[in-house]
């Protein structure tokens, strides 16, 4: 499509894009693609291309594109007030709701709720949150945080030290010294292939457990962890994994944040994560879901437990000094009820659930026999495809093969948009939930076509 203005240009040499080799994106290398509209499980391109997103933008355009009811309650909050902040006890009426609304579906022991506006910065305010938390107690040395290696909880500084994947960490000087880390769940990448699953289990707990020991249980202060792993390779626990963490944590008094950014409200076909597989945590992120993208919107939910101690900082020792600009945005918040009520009203959460068990079999039957295909996994609406270059040996392809990438261009060409996650050869779908069973039969066939394409 010929265009008569200068909007890809401009693009190359004005617009910083993230996670995007910006050498190669200036001199014209990466193709651009400049996103015009959508609907339901679609977007279109400024070059009329339709492209079904089996990844929803990047796994948080939750109820689809295209709802009004959310853009209408966008465009109403901003004509009656678009913005005032929340310091010092003020609050608006969207904001207010909305709070409401979390905890009336978040698990019964959680108090409150912050807000921000991405998961990064709300992973930042619980670090800060639970060293305030222990400086309150009278015990200043425990501050360290535990995360896995492969999580991902964000792209800041303290974020992206948690965040357990190189890409993250290089050259950036990370990740900082209170952040150490600990084995994945990650059971189709164990080192010993002789273990099962239970032993798998009894494993990475006993790796957390000796690396307690060997810090201190008095120099930690919480793990993080996402209930089921998202950018690190979209990888389900095993069974019982969580029970066999949060025991350690227990002992060890240790304080236990999900980050829920992903799993939260709905992606497993349960409300949220922590519900899925019995987790109890202090602290829980949440921020996609919550407004599915149609507003920058994020929250830190905090157990009874962690608000007594708040509260007695603030009484012994001031207003709590932690705030941002934008902390419960009027729009956002707007946003954020809407998109709950959207949710409720549609039974999303039961389509993810539904549609995204027939959509991991449509994936295994499409694919799951192929030569090189060495696993397909899910839970919900959240699924990937693994690919090996020797299924029985479990070895891997060498990095500089890309078959994750090439798969990814293949389905691309065939106007499906999936995501090559990092650090392996792993094909990942997050779809919208409104995702139809004819729509899961599209992108599971069109990924035996790409499949086919690239590895015979």
């Amino acid at each position: 499509m010929l265009h008569h203005d200068h909007l890809e240009q401009w693009d190359r040499e004005n617009f910083f894009h993230p996670s995007t080799h910006l050498a190669q994106f200036a001199r014209g290398e990466v193709p651009q693609r400049i996103v015009t509209g959508g609907k339901g499980c679609h977007i279109l391109d400024r070059e009329g291309n339709r492209l079904l997103d089996a990844f929803s933008g990047l796994y948080c355009v939750n109820v689809g594109y295209g709802r009004k009811e959310i853009a209408e309650a966008i465009a109403e909050q901003a004509h009656k007030l678009a913005y005032y902040h929340a310091y010092v006890g003020h609050g608006t009426e969207a904001s207010i709701t909305l709070a409401k609304m979390i905890l009336h579906r978040a698990p019964d022991h959680m108090s409150k709720v912050y807000f921000g506006l991405g998961g990064s910065d709300a992973n930042e305010t619980n670090i800060k949150l639970v060293w305030y938390y222990n400086n309150v107690l009278g015990r200043p040395e425990k501050k360290k945080i535990i995360s896995r290696w492969r999580g991902y909880h964000g792209s800041g500084l303290m974020t992206g030290s948690l965040t357990g994947l190189e890409l993250f960490h290089k050259k950036f000087d990370l990740p900082l010294a209170q952040v150490i880390h600990t084995e994945a769940p990650y059971y189709f990448r164990r080192e010993n292939l002789a273990l099962s699953e239970e032993e798998f289990v009894a494993h990475c707990a006993a790796q957390l457990d000796a690396l307690i020991e060997r810090e201190g249980a008095d120099t930690i202060a919480a793990f993080i962890g996402e209930p089921a792993l998202g950018t690190g390779g979209l990888v389900p626990p095993a069974a019982g994994y969580w029970q066999a963490i949060q025991a350690v944590l227990d002992k060890h008094d240790i304080l236990l944040i999900a980050d829920e950014v992903v799993t939260g409200f709905g992606r497993l076909g349960s409300m949220f994560g922590s519900e899925h597989y019995g987790i109890k945590p202090d602290i829980i992120t949440i921020a996609k879901g919550l407004t599915s993208a149609y507003a920058p919107l994020s929250g830190s939910i905090v157990s009874d437990e962690v608000w007594k101690v708040l509260e007695q900082g603030t009484d012994e020792f001031g207003p709590i000094g932690h705030g941002w600009t934008y902390s419960a945005h009027p729009i956002g918040a707007a946003a954020g009820v809407a998109n709950l009520e959207l949710i409720d009203q549609l039974k999303l959460v039961d389509n993810a659930r539904e549609v995204g068990a027939y959509f991991k079999k449509a994936l295994t039957d499409a694919v799951g026999s192929h030569a090189n295909v060495g696993e397909v996994r899910g839970e919900g609406l959240l699924c990937a495809v693994e690919f090996v270059k020797d299924k029985t040996n479990r070895v891997y392809f060498d990095q500089s093969d890309t078959i994750g990438p090439k798969v990814n261009a293949a389905l691309l060409k065939r106007q499906i948009i999936s995501r090559a996650m990092p650090q392996g050869d792993i094909i990942g779908f997050a779809p919208p939930f409104c995702l139809t069973r004819e729509e899961a039969d599209e992108i599971a066939g069109k990924l035996k076509e790409a499949v086919t394409e690239v590895l015979g």
